[in-house]
């Protein structure tokens, strides 16, 4: 679900704003692609982002089709501080799968995870870049800094229930899930690039690691592509995937999506397409905003007012001897 962190987070994450706060003035969704963004969605704000998607697979080997959909929902809220921000990913999927002998159904939770991400470096944070009046090159050259990623760090668990048809065991289960996420931003904003690495299932007897290389484009104020690799090992499965899609933005707190993925093997080949809505609502952040901002202009007058009086009582106290 790469999720329009890339969308809009691009240019915003420029903004002098986002050096010292997650929150951006622009939803940072993390659809339609797989990839988790290394930036919180802001404290005290909270975001939806779900998707339906239909599923089609083709094994030769064991020489079975399958065809179905399913569903994903993220919520993201950031709590306590700025750069924290508390994760639930789910995934319900159904399928139909026919052989030449027999046909069956399986539908369950395919993954149910939550957790937590922390912003464990900005390089945009405290840096300002200097702009050199004497030369239109050197203001107009690569800026190196672009290549220092933000860093985050995701730790989590999977809960899965017994019996359920995507596990590799029919015990119900709590296992460990890390991530590893940096974040580019190239081109003015334009585009940004994400990667996660990712160790899953870990105390299992088939633990599983991958990474999701995202790229995004921005096109306008409202357009923004992406094309994105994800590749995954384990004793049970393997695969990697390639994917591409597109979103949109409705407004500064919604956006809709729609991406294609498929595979590179036959056991199984794997095509799927799906369409997704994100939102978020930001009005307890914008409402602690303006108190600090109503706290700061009182106390700013107050202390204004009690300059002015010291002033007036220095100048009577000086009248008296003259």
């Amino acid at each position: 679900m790469l999720k329009i962190k890339n969308l809009f987070i691009t240019t915003l994450l420029l903004s002098s704003q986002l050096f010292f706060a997650q929150y951006t003035d622009v939803i940072n969704s993390n659809r339609p692609g797989e990839t988790m963004s290394a930036y919180a969605v802001g404290k005290s704000v909270i975001q939806g982002e779900i998707g339906v998607y239909g599923i089609k697979e083709k094994h030769d080997l064991l020489d079975y089709d399958a065809s179905g959909f399913g569903t994903d929902l993220t919520v993201r809220y950031g709590a306590f501080l700025e750069q924290l921000e508390f994760v639930l990913d789910l995934q319900y999927q159904m399928e139909n799968f026919d052989t030449p002998y027999t046909s069956y159904k399986k539908n369950n939770f395919r993954q149910t995870v939550l957790g937590a991400k922390y912003l464990v470096y900005d390089p945009y944070k405290n840096y300002e870049p200097t702009a050199n009046i004497y030369s239109y090159k050197a203001n107009h050259s690569f800026n190196w800094h672009q290549l220092i990623p933000a860093v985050s760090v995701f730790a989590g668990a999977n809960f899965v229930g017994a019996d359920n048809p995507y596990s590799f065991s029919p015990e119900s289960s709590i296992s460990p899930k890390v991530m590893l996420i940096t974040q580019n931003l190239f081109g003015g904003g334009k585009w940004v690039f994400v990667t996660n690495f990712i160790a899953d299932y870990i105390t299992t007897d088939y633990p599983s690691y991958g990474y999701v290389l995202t790229l995004t484009h921005g096109f306008n104020d409202k357009w923004s592509g992406f094309i994105e690799n994800q590749g995954y090992k384990s004793d049970f499965y393997s695969d990697a995937i390639l994917r591409g899609g597109a979103a949109y933005l409705l407004n500064s707190n919604m956006q809709i999506d729609a991406s294609i993925s498929t595979n590179f093997k036959d056991t199984p080949s794997i095509l799927y397409g799906g369409v997704g809505f994100s939102w978020r609502y930001d009005g307890w952040y914008k409402e602690k905003q303006e108190m600090t901002f109503k706290k700061d202009k009182k106390s700013k007058k107050k202390e204004t007012e009690e300059n002015i009086d010291y002033q007036e009582q220095e100048r009577k106290r000086k009248a008296k001897y003259e």
